[in-house]
């Protein structure tokens, strides 16, 4: 393995283990909306409509927390073999996977700053109303956690596709 080779093995891996560490948070912020969900619903809380947004979104969380982090191990096993038998067809296959990864994160944006306007607006323009309140409340909670999450893969994945760019075809 040559030293643009070891290098990329070492940007790949340093991206990979931030998204294994980040769908962790993922799994674990879902589970406590999910478990404030089901604590303000069953006590009656005046803004348990919260749980709504909180769980919805917090399924989605999961569900990405436990995907990202079961697959990557074999993901970068996969991809650290092929690094080191086809350097090229790696560069080709991994930049064109990661250039869709990148265009994702557009529409996770718009759909987590759409959420984060409406849940604003009904905190803002519905207050009188406890159930508008708590959904606000959970969705500006949801998707505001949610985009920062992203914010910090986006950058992650900005890294590895520049490294990406750097290996030798």
């Amino acid at each position: 393995m040559n030293t643009s080779e070891m290098q990329m093995m070492k940007d790949m891996t340093n991206y990979f283990v931030g998204e294994k560490q980040e769908s962790v948070l993922f799994m674990l912020a879902a589970l406590m909306a999910m478990g404030l969900a089901v604590w303000m619903w069953t006590n009656g809380h005046r803004l348990r409509f919260m749980a709504l947004p909180l769980v919805v979104v917090a399924l989605m969380q999961l569900v990405v927390g436990v995907t990202i982090f079961a697959r990557t191990d074999a993901q970068v096993a996969k991809l650290s073999t092929q690094l080191t038998s086809s350097p090229i067809e790696f560069k080709q296959s991994e930049t064109e996977r990661m250039q869709r990864v990148m265009a994702n994160f557009k529409l996770y944006k718009t759909v987590e700053l759409v959420l984060l306007v409406v849940g604003a607006c009904l905190i803002a323009f519905l207050s009188k109303w406890d159930a508008a309140t708590g959904i606000g409340i959970g969705l500006v909670v949801q998707a505001g956690f949610t985009l920062a999450l992203d914010l910090f893969a986006e950058a992650r994945g900005d890294a590895y596709l520049r490294a990406l760019a750097g290996v030798a075809a």
